[in-house]
């Protein structure tokens, strides 16, 4: 925990998490395992409503906590508003733990993004995982199966963008999921997807999806990274792709702040949220909206470069 609130030190007091969300009593919280991997079990924590009833399909929210794939859990108290609003509206939360593949890795840059790449390639491996063992457990837990939304905050949200994206564009990796399964949406906090084949592009059309992103975001760009073939994708730089492709998305943009809308919009923009979910999942609306938010009175708490957040989360 203690590297958590060195990823955000300012956030919980800005926020009022100091006084901690618990999850509501009308909440049945559930712990499975959903992979055994190198000898460690990964968990799942399971969300639904104590009296719901079961024989009803529900969307089901996949998410993925951030962390730069160094720290971070998928319990943590700073999603459990997030966690609460989906649950208490009709959906089953599956927030999902996942293999860190940047712990201890000193060096990562655009001349060396081998280790990066290898992070971003096993936790897109675990979601895969826990997207079967969900669609596997559907039944039980009362989930509509073409009503699965992957979601992630900062890494979390790299992880989410990039499995999608390498889904429709018929990755080796993306065979592990079922046969014409596809996601119905996404909800990303500060994310973007990672490439190596080039400019962005999809053989398939992407799903709809909620982007939050605040414009000077130096560790996650708001729009590209480009490096001879690879490339960096930001929230930006994906929805100029969608509006050209007639892609039904959302990008919610918040001007001149940083990194901390990889959290802050579970908070305070819960309401866009849910509105997301009736209006292009439920209801399928084909919108495109950009909307530029700006609120003079707000500072941004998280300018920090990607490498300068590493070098303080691998500090022993």
């Amino acid at each position: 925990m203690k590297k958590c609130l060195a990823i955000f030190p300012l956030l919980f007091v800005t926020v009022g998490l100091s006084q901690r969300v618990p999850i509501d009593a009308v909440i049945l919280k559930q712990t499975f395992v959903y992979a055994v991997k190198n000898d460690s079990a990964l968990a799942l924590d399971v969300y639904t409503m104590k009296d719901a009833d079961r024989a009803v399909k529900k969307p089901a929210i996949l998410f993925m906590f951030g962390g730069a794939f160094v720290t971070g859990r998928r319990d943590d108290t700073i999603y459990n508003a997030y966690f609460n609003s989906l649950t208490e509206n009709n959906n089953v939360v599956i927030s999902i733990s996942y293999r860190l593949g940047l712990r201890g890795v000193q060096h990562v840059s655009k001349f060396n993004i081998k280790p990066f790449k290898n992070a971003v390639d096993m936790a897109v491996a675990d979601v895969y995982d826990a997207t079967n063992w969900t669609i596997r457990h559907a039944d039980s837990l009362g989930i509509d199966t073409s009503m699965i939304i992957l979601s992630g905050s900062s890494s979390g949200a790299i992880t989410t963008l990039t499995a999608e994206f390498e889904r429709e564009n018929e990755y080796a990796a993306a065979t592990t999921l079922p046969a014409g399964f596809e996601y119905a949406g996404l909800i990303t906090f500060s994310g973007a997807i990672l490439s190596l084949k080039g400019k962005l592009t999809y053989k398939n059309p992407p799903a709809p999806r909620l982007m939050f992103h605040g414009t000077e975001d130096k560790i996650v760009p708001y729009q590209k990274i480009r490096f001879f073939n690879r490339g960096f994708y930001g929230s930006g730089w994906i929805a100029k792709y969608l509006k050209t492709h007639n892609i039904p998305y959302y990008l919610y943009s918040e001007e001149g702040m940083g990194h901390e809308i990889a959290v802050l919009p579970m908070i305070n923009k819960l309401p866009v949220i849910l509105d997301f979910l009736d209006d292009y999942i439920l209801q399928h609306q084909p919108y495109q909206i950009e909307l530029n938010f700006k609120n003079p009175e707000q500072k941004p708490l998280m300018l920090q470069t990607s490498s300068e957040l590493m070098k303080k989360l691998n500090q022993p």
